[in-house]
């Protein structure tokens, strides 16, 4: 578990070093879960005891949350003062999220009733 554990860490590391170092505007775990995706597709199969892993972590998420809980209190008065802004981008992020969920549902919903599969939706 540690093995892999240190993989996952690892992975986040070079992904912020690399970031950092290239400054690419995409944040360092994001390009870290990247290469960890990129090393599983070399690989072929995610490793039963690194999957075990992953799950363990995942089941522990909520308590990743408390700092930036934490965070948002601690500026709450600057919330505050851009509450308009802020309620418009969440609502409009909202329906744009479940505007492009529906659309994708529905056009993979077509595709996969096309016989054959072949994926033009003809």
């Amino acid at each position: 578990m540690l093995n892999y554990l240190t993989l996952i860490f690892g992975c986040q590391l070079v992904g912020e070093l690399v970031t950092r170092a290239l400054a690419i505007p995409v944040p360092g775990p994001v390009l870290g879960m990247v290469i960890l995706f990129l090393l599983l597709v070399y690989r072929g199969a995610i490793p039963e005891k690194l999957s075990t892993t992953a799950d363990g972590l995942l089941g522990h998420l909520s308590l990743l949350f408390v700092p930036a809980g934490v965070g948002v209190m601690l500026h709450f008065p600057l919330l505050g003062d851009d509450w308009i802004a802020i309620t418009v981008a969440l609502v409009a992020s909202t329906v744009l999220t479940i505007a492009i969920t529906a659309l994708m549902m529905a056009w993979l919903a077509k595709n996969a009733a096309t016989p054959g599969g072949t994926g033009t939706g003809d």
